[in-house]
């Protein structure tokens, strides 16, 4: 089957979100400002989002190999936070300033195009969220942000996190389509190589600024994945809407 063919059958868009979506380090920078604003602390808050990421994956791989219990995005949100408070000066927050923070993540801001080209691309194709974020924690981030998913689908769904083969064949079986008619769409390689493997169609999403500027890009080879846009927008013209 050529590629025109194949991409004629997708009939649902799977978005991860996390640098996606939504600007996680922008926004994750813009609350830690107003707490530090608040306690008259000055740190680096945009290092302060890029330590806070980093412990993500690692917290994932915890709970892979059994040192940790299964547990929510948020839970490994909050165990990463309170192991990187004291370097930034925040030690001194209490349980329900910590909570509150943690609950940044429920509160970031999309991408500039995003609302826009989401809402092209949902003319044609079911539209639902594939992110290791817990369900609360998308549902609210959705609603705060005004996100026009179809559905909301989480990680959390199947006690597995991406990029494990339940979380891509689960979405699939959720939305009631064979696999290959089901797109995922991520700034991530890593992420759209685990979906390819297991018969997605794949989009990658250049979001050059995803961790700051002067980041290098991911390296892709060529026709790594089906398409490859600029932004949502560039996604939804090459899909023709």
């Amino acid at each position: 089957m050529s590629d025109i063919y194949a991409l004629a059958k997708v009939k649902a868009l799977a978005f991860d979100v996390f640098g996606t979506v939504v600007d996680w380090r922008g926004s994750i920078d813009r609350e830690a400002q107003q707490v530090g604003k608040t306690l008259n602390i000055q740190r680096d808050w945009a290092l302060f989002a890029d330590a806070w990421r980093e412990g993500y994956a690692p917290a994932m791989d915890k709970v892979r190999q059994g040192a940790l219990p299964w547990m929510t995005i948020d839970s490994l949100h909050r165990l990463i936070l309170d192991s990187i408070v004291e370097p930034f000066g925040l030690a001194g927050l209490d349980d329900a300033q910590r909570d509150d923070l943690n609950r940044a993540w429920h509160r970031l801001q999309p991408w500039a195009d995003s609302i826009e080209g989401m809402s092209r691309l949902k003319r044609r194709f079911t539209i639902t969220t594939l992110s290791n974020g817990n369900f609360s924690l998308l549902t609210n981030m959705a609603k705060q942000a005004g996100l026009p998913w179809d559905c909301v689908i989480s990680a959390e769904l199947f006690g597995h996190y991406k990029p494990d083969p339940q979380t891509y064949q689960g979405t699939a079986k959720l939305l009631g389509i064979e696999i290959d008619e089901l797109m995922l769409v991520a700034a991530h390689p890593s992420d759209l190589r685990a979906a390819r493997a297991h018969g997605c169609r794949t989009a990658y999403v250049i979001r050059p600024l995803e961790f700051g500027m002067g980041h290098p890009p991911y390296h892709v080879d060529e026709d790594e994945f089906d398409l490859v846009a600029e932004d949502f927008n560039d996604l939804a013209a090459q899909l023709g809407l």
